[in-house]
């Protein structure tokens, strides 16, 4: 019976790794309960998980490079700096196409699900549709701040707490946000990856 486990256990293992390094999903945490059957996870929610696979994302300067004609196409688009895309996809998903925040945000460009309808992304994970999405709704805050700070503010927290409070909320993630994605423009506008 113990060797039938070990060999299933050898077998679901295998098929992990496999899976890990086919997708780059991201780390594997494993831990075996008291009857000796092993658990594996990509979120560690338990302490008794301990990692066992850890995976590598790429650079950002590959992602960039991954990503560049898609950014190159929306900021011809809707007239928006491709350092400025690059910046803000940088800020809000460090370009993890499979981004998800605590608040429901999802993909490159961080969409909030009602945003992404606005902007007709029917697939907030595809690179291409959350780009163009997001550049979009970017390019409407630019207009209608014509202000880049104002603009960005209002992409992170909304356009109307912009209006409601004449300026940059005083809500300190929307203030770190604007900080961030000016400080990558920078990089970005520069040359600098």
């Amino acid at each position: 019976m113990f060797s039938l486990r070990c060999i299933y256990a050898t077998g679901i293992c295998s098929l992990l790794v496999l899976l890990a390094l086919s997708t780059a999903a991201g780390d594997i945490y494993r831990y075996r309960d008291k009857n000796g059957v092993w658990h594996f996870t990509n979120v560690k929610n338990d302490k008794r998980y301990k990692l066992y696979i850890r995976t590598y994302r790429k650079k950002v300067s590959q992602y960039i490079k991954d990503y560049e004609g898609i950014i190159v196409q929306a900021s011809k688009k809707f007239n928006v700096d491709p350092s400025l895309i690059k910046a803000v996809i940088k800020a809000e998903s460090d370009f993890d196409h499979r981004a998800v925040s605590q608040k429901g945000a999802k993909g490159l460009m961080q969409l909030m699900p009602n945003t992404a309808d606005r902007m007709k992304v029917e697939d907030p994970f595809n690179p291409e549709e959350n780009i163009f999405g997001g550049t979009r709704y970017l390019s409407l805050m630019l207009k209608r701040f014509k202000n880049r700070k104002l603009a960005l503010a209002a992409y992170n927290a909304g356009p109307e707490s912009i209006e409601q409070y004449q300026g940059i909320p005083p809500f300190p993630e929307t203030r770190a946000f604007v900080k961030k994605v000016l400080y990558y423009y920078s990089q970005y506008n520069s040359g600098k990856r």
